[in-house]
């Protein structure tokens, strides 16, 4: 099968429990996508300078990589296999494209890997390699994304994990039935067109064009994997939403994939 690439909101530490809308999406969006030979992820909250580096073990240690939250969030297990012949194939593939690349055999999954891929494959049998995000500019992420698309005809799902608008200073935390802030609204509102009119350029651009941007993506990490997805994606191939909706106020929860 071929597999596609996909941007999923990961949203809260807190989406891991489950039970609303943007869960049920990702629940959906993984049992249309149950046949894959792998998940090649990438997430906000592995962000790297100098090498690229890929996940290289036999089994999936999760990283617990945040505080204050219920007891229940630090229980969760997600048991996936890995699989270093992979990674390293992976890791050769990119210093063909002109990447510089070591593997990782420590360092387990983040949250913006782990929850997202719990939501959508509970089962946790699908191996799992995780790349870091290059702290570069959109355009080299890009780049990233595009040396990753020839997986795709293998089998291995291209995902992107971050939040299109995350604004911690802003946020609702009180109340994640909150609406979403006006400005918040506007520039995801803003990123979707883009995305599903094929207007890469003008997202590469969004610093500049994007609607209250500042306030949207006031640092860039948890946008840029955005950015890995459509490299990934073929020439003309198209996106589709797989959910929309914001918690808390400022939180996208916006997460689209290829058609």
């Amino acid at each position: 099968m071929t597999a596609g690439s996909v941007f999923l909101a990961h949203g809260s530490p807190l989406s891991a429990l489950g039970g609303d809308a943007h869960a049920a999406a990702l629940r959906c969006f993984g049992e249309s996508n149950s046949g894959l030979r792998a998940i090649l992820v990438v997430s906000a909250h592995w962000q790297t300078t100098g090498p690229l580096r890929i996940t290289a073990w036999e089994h999936a240690p999760l990283i617990y990589d945040f505080g204050g939250f219920p007891e229940e969030l630090y229980r969760i297990q997600y048991p996936a296999p890995g699989d270093p012949a992979l990674a390293a194939r992976i890791a050769d593939d990119l210093r063909a494209a002109g990447h510089d690349v070591k593997l990782e055999t420590s360092r387990g999954l983040d949250h913006g890997a782990w929850v997202p891929l719990l939501l959508a494959w509970p089962e946790a049998r699908i191996p799992v390699v995780q790349l870091s995000l290059p702290a570069t500019p959109p355009g080299g992420l890009l780049r990233v994304g595009e040396a990753l698309r020839p997986l795709r005809r293998e089998g291995i799902l291209v995902v992107g994990s971050g939040v299109i608008v995350h604004n911690l200073r802003r946020i609702d935390i009180r109340n994640k039935e909150a609406p979403a802030e006006p400005w918040a609204a506007a520039f995801d509102e803003w990123v979707a067109r883009q995305i599903e009119s094929g207007d890469t350029a003008g997202l590469l651009d969004y610093r500049s064009r994007g609607p209250h941007a500042t306030l949207a993506v006031p640092t860039p990490e948890h946008f840029d994997p955005i950015f890995l997805t459509l490299g990934a994606a073929s020439p003309g191939e198209r996106f589709e939403t797989i959910f929309e909706g914001f918690q808390y106020g400022t939180l996208s929860m916006r997460s689209v994939r290829t058609i």
